[in-house]
């Protein structure tokens, strides 16, 4: 059904997808980014689903977005830039906006846009000695389209800290700051993803899309001028010779000319 992803639904309603790009450390390509906003409406749509764990094979959770996908948009057109960062724009919307509990199985790093799909989950379970970093600063580009996700989760004061120095840190800072829910062994991690999985499957699920419905109204997520403008702010990046000279930078293996 899918190329990048997995998706299997047990006989409870709990919903396993599963990023399944382990070669390119499940870095955001355009196909995944279309069959993410693919499973997020099937899943909404699904009555038999209870609820969905979001989880990834290999070495890494997923390591923000594909370079070679975001290369393209630099060497494109207008047209081309603006489709690609409204892609990805949407597709977070969509997982922000799952009418069911979302529950982020996080068993490696995770980078920029990585970071942003954690954020739109409803909670995080980490592997302890994990590293995280909002890391686009390094390629001439920031953390646009994800950054109402991941403001909203880890506030501005860690945002501040984060966005701009693109310094890693790890699930300990990762919990104290929100963008993990509970850090665990890896031996550990299956059993803590259940400990959060069964408490839903006890409760009436017209009543849970509401609660979470209602988190919504109290705390609105980006409305679609704030996402246009995020739009924006991307292409604006991915136009500029920072961003060029960054993503050369890392394909090459070399440093950027700004860096010291």
């Amino acid at each position: 059904m899918y190329d990048t992803l997995t998706l299997e639904t047990d006989a409870r309603g709990v919903a396993r997808l599963t990023l399944n790009r382990p070669e390119k450390h499940n870095t955001l390509s355009a196909k995944m980014i279309e069959e993410l906003t693919q499973a997020a409406a099937a899943l909404g749509a699904d009555p038999a689903v209870r609820v969905v764990v979001l989880a990834a094979v290999g070495d890494s959770f997923c390591a923000g977005g594909d370079l070679t996908w975001m290369k393209a948009q630099i060497d494109g057109d207008a047209t081309t830039r603006r489709e690609g960062a409204t892609a990805l724009a949407l597709m977070l919307a969509a997982l922000n906006a799952l009418p069911k509990p979302l529950i982020g199985r996080v068993q490696g790093p995770a980078y920029g846009g990585g970071v942003g799909v954690m954020s739109v989950c409803d909670l995080c379970i980490g592997v302890e000695g994990t590293k995280f970093g909002l890391t686009e600063t390094k390629l001439g580009l920031i953390p646009a389209t994800i950054s109402p996700y991941v403001v909203a989760r880890i506030g501005a004061t860690a945002a501040r800290r984060h966005f701009m120095a693109s310094r890693l840190f790890d699930a300990v800072e990762a919990h104290r700051i929100g963008l993990l829910s509970t850090v665990t062994a890896a031996g550990d991690l299956d059993a803590a993803v259940e400990a959060e999985v069964t408490p839903f499957l006890s409760c009436a699920p017209g009543a849970v899309a509401d609660a979470k419905a209602l988190v919504a109204r109290l705390a609105p997520p980006p409305d679609r001028a704030l996402i246009d403008a995020t739009i924006g702010l991307l292409v604006a990046r991915w136009e500029s010779p920072e961003a060029a000279e960054g993503i050369a930078a890392f394909l090459g293996k070399r440093k950027p000319d700004w860096s010291q």
